[in-house]
């Protein structure tokens, strides 16, 4: 008895303190400040199309802009999107309003977009002296 009394105890006070962490994750989480009218969402749907997530997030201010990132071969939802508002507070609004919440059946995430940073130069192949040149990709060819 004192077995299932002590195992009860821990799981009550496992969950209160994982409770604790959660709200103060998600206190931080809320609390960001956006630099930029431009949101990154993800957790779409494969059949949420473009218009959709617009229709999703017009009401909370002037779109501009409501895309989703797809595959460049099969033309498919890569699962996440953009949605670029007219100003800050109208972007804040949406991020607050929409975020976790379901959108075709799925829990979206929203969050402030990353700029997007520059791709690495490729360098050409060098010629060693032996005359071989070097293909990193794809290995020796002469």
């Amino acid at each position: 008895m004192a077995f299932f009394s002590g195992i009860r105890r821990l799981i009550r006070d496992s969950s209160s303190s994982s409770s604790i962490l959660y709200s103060q994750l998600s206190s931080i989480r809320l609390s960001s400040t956006l630099t930029s009218p431009r949101l990154f969402v993800s957790g779409l749907s494969r059949l949420t199309t473009d218009e959709k997530l617009k229709e999703a997030f017009a009401p909370f201010g002037q779109l501009v802009e409501a895309k989703i990132i797809t595959d460049r071969i099969s033309g498919r939802s890569k699962g996440f999107g953009f949605v670029s508002y007219a100003n800050i507070d109208d972007a804040e609004k949406a991020k607050e309003g929409m975020n976790a919440k379901f959108l075709d059946g799925w829990v979206i995430f929203v969050d402030p977009a990353k700029p997007r940073e520059p791709k690495p130069l490729q360098s050409q192949p060098q010629q060693s002296e032996t005359g071989f040149t070097v293909n990193k990709t794809v290995g020796w060819c002469g």
